[in-house]
């Protein structure tokens, strides 16, 4: 008894509690989980939420009555699936091959050319000109396909890189898909039933949303280092990669809606869908379903990406306005021509009869 009660003493004694070698204040913090990785917790989080918040805002700005009336006339939509699903998944499977990107840098590269349209192409359809509703229809059918297009892509493009196929995450790429879908059918209930909130709902939802990637972007740098994020993101390959892409997509979609015969309006919009992808929902992708370890600071390409899809596009913004300033014949003045000529048309029928008469 005696012996336990001085072995007691001898552990709680002041060598044993403030000494290197205390067995209660020198335990090994290996159970206790790293800063880095609550920080990625938190961005998975935050990845999640911003998607959720942009899908619903898409919804809402959808109305069945559009969807219905494109649907019936399915031209245009056909085109865009066309472009979306064959133009820009190839393009980025090309890109990966002459480029020679790593396996990771690859599956980066390939789930952004996959990924369907999203708010970046509507807001550009407004600023082009394009059919504001032709783009929202669009999104959503995009969206809807990505369910079964993207994993069947992915599955055959990454068939030309060695061990690729087994690679890539389809389980939790589906399940990313499906969370998309859910509160973009949300969304296009509230604008159903409540279309008064839409519009709110669209303006806070995207607000929050650019918040949102700013958060993420400030937390990845401080989680991982601008070196390290510099170098593997903003590589040389990696920005031909963001730059050509979205050029690629413009280019080709504005085309092949040319030679099918849409009217200007269409074409711009195909363009502006084909060349613009859902970013959101790819850096989600990339982030949650693949390890820290893994993925690394890939899941920030889509950001870079973005970037390129929003200046190229404001170029041709530009360029489309120039060409409208100064090329093109404005609509008043045209109506005035048209107007002078059934004048002057009248007359000549008022003068023929009098010529007769006399």
């Amino acid at each position: 008894m005696e012996d336990t009660v001085d072995g007691n003493i001898e552990l709680f004694s002041e060598r044993h509690l403030f000494g290197n070698d205390s067995s209660l204040f020198n335990m090994s913090t290996s159970h206790l989980p790293s800063d880095s990785s609550i920080t990625d917790m938190v961005v998975n989080g935050l990845s999640t939420v911003m998607l959720l918040i942009t899908m619903v805002s898409l919804g809402c700005t959808m109305k069945v009555s559009k969807i219905k009336g494109h649907i019936m006339k399915p031209k245009g939509v056909a085109i865009s699936v066309v472009a979306q699903y064959g133009i820009m998944p190839l393009t980025a499977f090309l890109l990966a091959k002459v480029l020679r990107l790593g396996r990771m840098e690859a599956v980066t590269v390939l789930i952004c050319g996959c990924c369907p349209g999203g708010n970046l192409s509507n807001l550009l359809t407004l600023a082009i000109k394009g059919d504001m509703n032709l783009s929202i229809v669009l999104t959503n059918c995009s969206t809807t396909l990505a369910l079964a297009m993207m994993p069947l892509l992915l599955l055959l493009y990454s068939q030309g890189f060695s061990d690729l196929a087994s690679f890539v995450p389809y389980a939790g790429i589906c399940l990313a898909l499906v969370m998309t879908l859910v509160p973009c059918g949300i969304g296009i209930l509230i604008n159903y039933y409540r279309p008064q909130y839409s519009k709110t709902i669209t303006k806070v939802g995207l607000s929050i949303s650019l918040i949102l990637a700013i958060v993420i972007i400030v937390l990845s740098v401080t989680s991982l280092g601008g070196t390290a994020i510099v170098t593997t993101v903003l590589s040389p390959s990696l920005v031909i990669v963001a730059m050509v892409m979205p050029l690629t997509g413009y280019t080709f979609g504005y085309a092949l809606s040319y030679f099918i015969g849409l009217n200007e309006a269409s074409r711009r919009t195909i363009a502006m869908e084909t060349g613009c992808q859902n970013n959101q929902l790819s850096s989600t992708i990339l982030k949650v379903t693949f390890p820290p370890d893994v993925i690394g600071s890939l899941y920030l390409f889509p950001m870079v990406y973005i970037m390129f899809q929003l200046g190229e596009a404001l170029l041709l913004v530009v360029l489309l306005r120039l060409h409208q300033r100064f090329f093109q014949t404005p609509k008043h003045d045209m109506q005035v021509y048209k107007t002078v000529e059934v004048v002057k048309g009248e007359v000549e029928e008022v003068k023929e009869p009098m010529e007769v008469a006399v």
